[in-house]
Formats: C-alpha cells, structure tokens, sequence
C-alpha cells in the first residue's frame, strides 16, 4: 500500500496496479476457455459431372416469393404461363410442405423432382431462408434459387389486384 501525507495525517491508499494484472489475466482466462458459437453451415448438393436431370414440367416445380409474404406457383413451362396456371398458397410452412411433398409424389420421375425457387426484389430475406429450410425438411435434393423472368413479373402485377 502507498501511503500519502495530507496534513498531519497519514491516509493509506491501495496500489491498483496488481488489481489491473490479475484483470487481464482473469479475461484471458475466460476468453481461452470459452466455446464460441460455431457458425452453422447450410449443405449444398452439387450435380454430378456429366449428370444431366430430366427438367420438364411434370418433374419441376417454381415458387414465387412476392411481396407480403404471398407465395405463388406454378408446374408449367414458361411460354404456357398464364394467370390461370399461377396459384397462390399460404406461406404457412406446412401448406408449403404439403404442396412440395403432394409434388413430388405427382412427378413422372419423382428423383429428378426439382424445386425452382425465385424471389422478387420486394420479397423479403426470411421468406427466401424459409423457402431453402423447407427444401432440407422435404429432403428435396434438386433446387435452385434463379432471378424471376419478365414474364412471370407481369402475371404477378396482374395477381395482386
């Protein structure tokens, strides 16, 4: 302890100086013998080389993620797309489930089944994360996150009125 003279009187004042040690060592401690959080990685299945998969209409399904959280989708090729074929479903992650697995199950070759995933710019980024959860609760092997086609952007406008 240090001691210092005020007056006549001598006070005694602690050194902090130790105190300021045993601080750092205490943290370091803590920080060496801490796990932090592993960061979790989504598992991404890449084709096999030279291995084509059947894409027809029968075998693939797109999901359109718009605004408000509305889910659309449809089984056709792009050049039949009309506002007849475009459906909406709920974005309730059962309903998805159920259309992705009633989907499946309906394709000529349900092993080549391929999930078409393509968000609009006024979708929102948990929509998106939902859709690619949905494809690991499903088991879909097959799917792909594409940007939407004009066509499709022009039946939406037409959808939400």
């Amino acid at each position: 302890m240090a001691e210092i003279t005020i007056g006549n009187r001598r006070v005694a004042k602690p050194d902090m100086t130790p105190m300021v040690d045993l601080g750092f060592l205490l943290i370091s401690f803590f920080m060496f013998t801490t796990t932090f959080s592993l960061p979790y990685v989504m598992g991404l299945t890449m084709p096999k080389d030279g291995g084509t998969s059947a894409m027809s209409e029968e075998n693939t399904l797109t999901l359109i993620l718009a605004k408000d959280n509305r889910i659309f989708w449809h089984q056709s090729a792009i050049n039949k797309l009309n506002n007849e074929v475009l459906k909406e479903t709920s974005f309730s992650p059962s309903e998805i489930r159920k259309l992705l697995i009633e989907s499946r199950l309906n394709a000529k070759k349900p092993e080549n089944f391929t999930v078409i995933i393509k968000p609009t710019d006024e979708s929102n980024y948990k929509n998106t994360v939902d859709a690619l959860d949905e494809m690991l609760i499903t088991k879909t092997e097959h799917y792909a996150l594409v940007d939407i086609t004009p066509k499709e952007l022009e039946l939406l406008k037409y959808m939400k009125t």
